[in-house]
């Protein structure tokens, strides 16, 4: 049991005598050390889409980056700044008309019918939970007048916290020639989003009740996986269209920190587990 001989000296160390303690010190740190070896900080995850970015939510430092500054098709991810805005904007228990308009945005809906009422905040939790396209139409149209003065506002409140890397033509991030964000734009949207109460809420909700003028309830369930298989995660947005490939905003909250991880231009079979894994490390550092 050589190994075992440092702890034989231990008791050297209770005694009066410095020269002998100054001989024991190294023998017995040398043998801690290879007893205890120091944990190497784990290397970050593989990522398969075509731009990612890791940031902590407190102090907005990046914490891993990957073509983040790269112009793409963000798909419905950008619904966040939409929401962002509706939020800002208060009157959330203000009902509103939905209007014919409102209801030309396929293929994800919630075949809202011109003339029915909803809330603000009805309408504002199927966005984020299910991303319904027409409920994105009717709160633009609602909040600006039109989907073309939101998306001014949506461009300057992007500016005004620094995400000055992105052109928004839509509230819903259907494809749009000229259209673009990147995933450290999307990032600081994501950020500002999750300082946000009322979306905070909403994004960690696994699933809610819709219910549409006529009565009848839809359930909506989250688009995001890693809401549903990691107790950890809190939100926040998915996003899909051939242009974009599939995105995923994501955050994650675990013994006082939060990180907040974007993978853009990834695949169905990769964009659930690389966000995971990013959130995982991001939270163990």
């Amino acid at each position: 049991m050589a190994g075992l001989a440092p702890l034989r000296l231990l008791p050297l160390l209770k005694t009066g005598n410095i020269a002998g303690r100054m001989r024991v010190l190294p023998a017995i740190l040398a043998f801690l050390l290879s007893a205890f070896p120091l944990a190497a900080k784990a290397p970050p995850p593989q990522v398969h889409g075509q731009s990612a970015i890791l940031v902590d939510v407190r102090s907005g430092r990046v914490l891993f980056s990957k073509n983040s500054r790269e112009h793409r098709a963000v798909a419905s991810t950008q619904k966040l700044l939409t929401a962002l805005i509706i939020a800002e904007s208060g009157n959330l228990w203000e009902r509103i008309t939905i209007r014919p308009e409102d209801t030309a945005a396929a293929p994800t809906k919630l075949y809202l019918k011109a003339g029915q009422t909803y809330s603000r905040f009805e309408l504002l939790q199927a966005l984020l939970i299910k991303s319904p396209n027409d409920a994105a139409l009717a709160l633009a149209r609602s909040n600006a007048g039109s989907s073309e003065a939101f998306a001014l506002k949506m461009n300057r409140r992007a500016r005004a916290m620094g995400a000055n890397s992105s052109r928004f033509l839509n509230p819903h991030g259907l494809p749009a020639d000229g259209q673009f964000s990147t995933a450290r734009d999307i990032a600081i949207i994501a950020r500002n989003a999750y300082a946000n109460p009322v979306i905070r809420r909403i994004v960690a909700t696994p699933r809610a009740e819709f219910r549409f003028a006529d009565g009848r309830v839809r359930q909506l369930v989250n688009t995001n996986r890693v809401l549903h298989q990691a107790p950890w995660c809190n939100g926040m947005k998915t996003g899909f269209t051939n242009a974009a490939g599939h995105c995923l905003v994501s955050s994650g909250q675990s013994n006082g920190r939060d990180v907040i991880a974007v993978v853009l231009g990834s695949n169905k079979a990769n964009v659930y587990d690389d966000s995971k894994r990013l959130l995982e490390w991001g939270l163990r550092l």
